[in-house]
This record gives structure tokens, C-alpha cells and sequence, in this order.
């Protein structure tokens, strides 16, 4: 069958790329250890119950591992952490050193600094082509407004522009 070329993922990923999103961090500890990944596939679900979600790469090496955490943390960066998100896309042994973090009571990793944060547990996760849908309930949230969050557009980190009023 021919792919018509507007659904090539070439032409999609840019397609989709004009909708500007924010950059999270999702992570967990595992084995004793802290796993995460970033997403800016992140999206409010439901107010009640308390529910978000997250696509995951069905060809991700670190889903498989997080996914056994007890709580999963998404931490929404600020624009001041574009290095967080690189750091946390990279193919590296420890994708945490030098990242300021803490754990929630039940095990969420959180990083410091972010402009929100949400300590969660997975509830569902859906097939969806080569991604899975997580659907996490939220147990603890809590933001702060005076941080900038990071946003990705157009395949770039972009920080959000406070023109004059």
C-alpha cells in the first residue's frame, strides 16, 4: 500500500510539530535507582478523577524499566532546564547525575525547579501505533507560577515571550 506523501513521518513530524507543547520529565524510582525520560506528549485527561496522560515510543529502552515503579513523577519544565531535556533524551548510563531531585513519599522523582510537578500511578496503558498512551491518576500535584515552563515548537526549545500589556 502507498503512504500518501502529507502522512510520510517526515511531513508528519512537522505537521504535528507546529502545535506547541511543553517539556516533561517522566520518572520514577527503580531498583533503587532514579529512571526518567522526557515527553512533551504530556496532557491533562480528567478533573475528576484526577487524571493525565503521556505517549511513550513503543522503541523506548527506558518505558519497559519505569513502568515497574510503584509512583511516577512528571516533572513540567521550566525554561531555564532545556539542558534537563537533552540530558534526559540522551543515550547515557546515568541520566541523572548533576540533576537537583527528590522523591515523593511513595517514590515519584521529582525534579527541583520545575514549574509543576505531579506524583502519579499508572492506571491504564492503550496501544496506540508505534507509541502506548500511559494514563496516570494523579495522587499529589502542585506548581508554581512564577517559573516560565519550556515550550517545543517546530522541533526547537522556545521560551514563551512576556510582550508589553
Amino acid at each position: 500500500m502507498t503512504i500518501p506523501s502529507a502522512l510520510e513521518p517526515l511531513r508528519l513530524r512537522q505537521v504535528f510539530g507546529s502545535f506547541p507543547t511543553g517539556v516533561t520529565v517522566i520518572a520514577g524510582v527503580v531498583d533503587g535507582v532514579p529512571a526518567g525520560l522526557a515527553a512533551n506528549s504530556f496532557v491533562s485527561v480528567s478533573l475528576d478523577p484526577p487524571m493525565v496522560s503521556v505517549c511513550v515510543a513503543r522503541t523506548s529502552a527506558t518505558w519497559p524499566m519505569l513502568r515497574r515503579a510503584g509512583r511516577i513523577g512528571v516533572s513540567v519544565l521550566g525554561a531555564h532546564q532545556e539542558h534537563i531535556s537533552r540530558q534526559l533524551s540522551a543515550r547515557a548510563d546515568d541520566r541523572f547525575a548533576a540533576l537537583r531531585w527528590r522523591t515523593s513519599a511513595d517514590g515519584a522523582v521529582l525534579l527541583d525547579g520545575a514549574s509543576a510537578w505531579l506524583d502519579c500511578a499508572i492506571e491504564r496503558e492503550l496501544p496506540a501505533g508505534d507509541h502506548d498512551i500511559v494514563l496516570l491518576r494523579v495522587h499529589d500535584l502542585d506548581a508554581d507560577p512564577e517559573v516560565a515552563p519550556l515550550v517545543f515548537h517546530g522541533s526547537r526549545y522556545r521560551r514563551l515571550h512576556h510582550g508589553l500589556k
